[in-house]
């Protein structure tokens, strides 16, 4: 997976986290370019404030997405090419997945 290789530069909380947990099935079957799609086109919505992701050897896998609120995460997901590769990961890519939504309050580290 090619889509986020730094630690995402978000704001001062709060902001919404979608924690997207995902065990891939074997063969690619065109997972990286829609992939890569998905992060290019959601960088593009209102609201996104950044996206970070990381795969094992094993398959697993975590992608979290950052938002400035609810209403832009609800407005993604709407999207209809992002509701096509959402049915494709079900169908094809994933043998199971997770999708959890927070509210981060708190938030700090080292630039």
């Amino acid at each position: 997976m090619s889509t986020a290789s730094s630690i995402a530069a978000t704001p001062e909380p709060p902001y919404v986290a979608v924690i997207f947990t995902s065990k891939r099935t074997l063969e690619d079957r065109g997972y990286d370019a829609v992939s890569d799609r998905m992060v290019e086109l959601g960088s593009t919505y209102p609201g996104f404030l950044g996206i970070e992701s990381a795969r094992g050897a094993d398959g697993l896998g975590i992608t979290v997405s950052y938002w400035k609120d609810l209403e832009s995460v609800k407005a993604w997901k709407m999207n209809q090419e992002h509701q096509r590769a959402q049915a494709a990961g079900k169908a094809t890519w994933y043998d199971s997945y997770s999708v959890r939504i927070a509210t981060v309050e708190r938030a700090y580290g080292q630039p």
